[in-house]
């Protein structure tokens, strides 16, 4: 039997808006045969619990999807199994979950009932006081994302300035009517799946930009911010949408509400933004570089503005990531205090049992 393939992406990121979710499209009710929902404390287990589910489910031949954690990537806050329309989606804050059809479609499973309380209570003020430096540290880090995100606005606005929009609508209008060539308008409306390839997170800028970017056609589209590269994807996604085309769009770390990668898995197509830090080695396509419309003679005046612009919001971002490595610490302190009080041989035995229910499913 073939192992399954895998993609990786995040559902959740550290932006400037704070701590964004869109873990409402990591597998949307309506498709869902089932959504296990896992609770319980730092350290019970929860993505070890995913992680050993979704390896025994690759060995069987199903395909995964995994859901990385923001706040530490070698975690994991779900994983979907597509060919089962099934999920496991750790449901503990900052991106809490609950059931929206309890029994029908969701259930929870709370890895705390394996862990002894009575573990707990000579440590309760030094719980308390880790929790409260780690949320200082969250909320820290995201100030310094929001003033990286500021400055980053500033050469956004300068290069608005200078793009000729004409040039740009005519190329984006071409590429758009080329990709849905001889598709009328549907009576269905397509559905928009909405996750991040990349993110802000204590190891740096991590991105899952090859796992998802596998259709035969990609359109690579570059440009400095300001330029207008999401409107191509604005444009495709809403073609899409009124074609009744299904397509998942990955959004921008920074500004979790700007396009930055779209498929298309119906049309074989992909349109992917190559701009630093997502530059990724390996990919081809198409290229369209949205510079190419821009007038440089108007932004002579403000180099030196632009480049001190890069040079600060690159500064605070890695400010950001040191921030968020801190935090990253004081999750993995508040974790010690809960392994030792943990019974893993009856998660194990959990484990076991939602393993030999997927795969009776």
């Amino acid at each position: 039997m073939a192992e399954g393939k895998t993609r990786h992406m995040f559902a959740g990121g550290n932006t400037a808006e704070g701590f964004f979710s869109y873990y409402d499209h990591i597998l949307p009710q309506e498709k869902a045969e089932r959504i296990i929902i896992l609770k319980g404390g730092p350290g019970v287990g929860k993505s070890t619990f995913m992680k050993k589910i979704a390896s025994q489910m690759l060995k069987e031949g199903f395909d995964v999807e995994y859901m990385h954690c923001s706040s530490d990537p070698d975690s994991l806050d779900g994983v979907v199994f597509p060919k089962k329309n099934t999920a496991l989606i750790d449901g503990t804050a900052p991106h809490i979950v609950d059931p929206k059809n309890p029994g029908a479609v969701d259930e929870i499973i709370n890895l705390g009932e394996f862990w002894d309380n009575d573990g707990f209570s000579e440590n309760k003020e030094k719980i308390m006081s880790i929790n409260r430096k780690k949320g200082i540290a969250y909320q820290r880090a995201y100030r310094y994302i929001h003033a990286a995100y500021a400055i980053y606005k500033d050469n956004e606005a300068l290069y608005g300035m200078a793009v000729h929009n004409g040039k740009a609508n005519v190329v984006i209008s071409q590429v758009v009517s080329e990709i849905f060539d001889r598709i009328g308008v549907s009576e269905v409306t397509g559905k928009q799946r909405r996750l991040f390839a990349s993110a802000i997170t204590p190891k740096g800028f991590v991105n899952h930009i090859p796992t998802l970017i596998t259709t035969d056609r990609v359109i690579i589209i570059k440009g400095e911010p300001g330029t207008g590269t999401e409107r191509l994807l604005e444009r495709t996604i809403l073609a899409s949408t009124e074609r009744g085309i299904n397509t998942e769009t990955y959004y921008c770390a920074l500004n979790p509400r700007k396009p930055e990668h779209i498929v298309i898995p119906e049309l074989d197509v992909s349109i992917t933004t190559m701009n630093p830090p997502h530059f990724v080695e390996g990919i081809r396509g198409e290229e369209i570089n949205f510079n190419d419309f821009v007038d440089e003679s108007i932004l002579e005046q403000y180099q030196d503005d632009i480049e001190f612009n890069r040079e600060e919001s690159g500064r605070l971002l890695n400010k950001a990531m040191q921030v968020l490595k801190q935090a990253k610490k004081y999750h993995d302190d508040l974790e010690s205090y809960y392994i030792p009080n943990m019974n893993f041989d009856s998660v194990q035995k959990c484990q076991e049992a939602v393993l030999n229910s997927l795969l009776r499913l």
